[in-house]
């Protein structure tokens, strides 16, 4: 079996260092804050050519935190591409706001300018800027329509560490960036975390206020927060982890390529596009396929495991339905039950060869 995705490997790779830090949090009893979480805010700030990084919980409370600390206009408008995961489009409405459902690019999957441009109004505050599967959006079209409407634009970063637009690390070109830690993710922790990048100094404290109840120093709450705090455990776990990004990286971009050359011209398969001013970190390879479910069965039968990121566009789930926008004619709601996830990581490098093999002999 070639599985979809293989933590156990990884953690038997770096089993020595893993244990040791968490064997050190125990010690050292720094489960909350302290000098291990410290550390990783350090660590991930320089890596993603941040100023400043806050820890959060998870993903989605990065999200919500981040667009409460923007302080945008009770009820505004937040456009959000229709391809992602949930946790995009409901942060917007938990967070206050309506969500604004926009269509995607079909050679990248990234947020559609065009369309973009469409769904403005005087109601729009804010635009999320989702790299998806790890590709980077177009931001100098983002900032333009930002500087334009006077707009905030969010980085949805959840599947793009160390992800590259025109040479820079996303998180800090727009307004605010907002990363997971969710295992399967490029940097997984081994729970749920979540952190927010951002280089204004005033948003940051912000940011960091409402995760903890509202204030800096303890008891001194000025203003109602959340609890929404990065653990220690997860911190020493993805300071170790951080090592490796770059080495992990470089082998998805490699399986990658191993999948671009191979399904090259392959009937009926249409391979993702990685543009030529993005570092693509291929959290995600998705193809296309008209008959996606019995590719995925052919493949599933010879050993191989996929992944269907995401199977229903988000206007179309039920959880979105009032928002009217399900029976639009768009790409993204057009294609979405013929997206399919070949496995990619450094677990799939010895392998990659026989994937192709077998994607080209079950072609159909």
């Amino acid at each position: 079996m070639i599985k979809f995705l293989d933590l156990h490997n990884q953690y038997l790779s770096i089993k020595n260092e893993i244990d040791e830090a968490v064997a050190s949090v125990i010690r050292d009893s720094a489960f909350i804050g302290g000098s291990y979480s410290t550390q990783f805010e350090e660590y991930f700030a320089e890596y993603q050519q941040s100023k400043y990084c806050i820890g959060v919980g998870n993903g989605t409370d990065a999200l919500e935190i981040a667009i409460e600390a923007l302080d945008l206009p009770s009820n505004s408008e937040i456009i959000v591409p229709a391809n992602s995961f949930i946790a995009s489009a409901e942060s917007v409405s938990r967070a206050g706001h309506k969500v604004v459902f926009c269509d995607v690019n079909s050679d990248d999957y990234t947020i559609n300018i065009e369309d973009v441009k469409k769904r403005i109004s005087y109601k729009t505050s804010a635009i999320m800027a989702v790299h998806l599967y790890g590709h980077p959006c177009d931001m100098d079209a983002l900032l333009h329509l930002s500087k334009e409407h006077g707009l905030k634009i969010i980085e949805d970063c959840a599947q793009a560490h160390g992800a590259e637009y025109k040479g820079k690390r996303v998180g800090c070109i727009g307004d605010i960036g907002c990363f997971s830690f969710y295992p399967g993710k490029n940097l997984g922790a081994f729970g749920d975390a979540g952190a927010i990048v951002v280089n204004d100094e005033i948003l940051a404290k912000k940011c960091r206020m409402i995760a903890n109840h509202g204030r800096i120093a303890k008891y001194d709450h000025e203003f109602e927060g959340r609890n929404s705090r990065m653990d220690g455990l997860q911190a020493a776990i993805l300071t170790v982890k951080l090592q490796y990004l770059d080495k992990w990286t470089a082998q998805r971009i490699q399986v990658a390529d191993i999948y671009l050359k191979g399904l090259m011209g392959v009937s009926e398969i249409t391979l993702p596009v990685k543009q030529v001013w993005a570092k693509q970190v291929y959290h995600l390879f998705v193809i296309r396929h008209p008959r996606k479910d019995e590719l995925r069965k052919k493949l599933a039968a010879a050993g191989v495991q996929t992944g269907s990121h995401y199977p229903v566009a988000l206007p179309k789930l039920q959880a979105f339905k009032y928002l009217g926008q399900s029976s639009e004619k768009g790409f993204a709601w057009k294609t979405d039950s013929q997206l399919l996830s070949l496995p990619i990581g450094e677990h799939v490098l010895s392998d990659c060869d026989s994937i192709v093999r077998i994607l080209v002999e079950s072609s159909i």
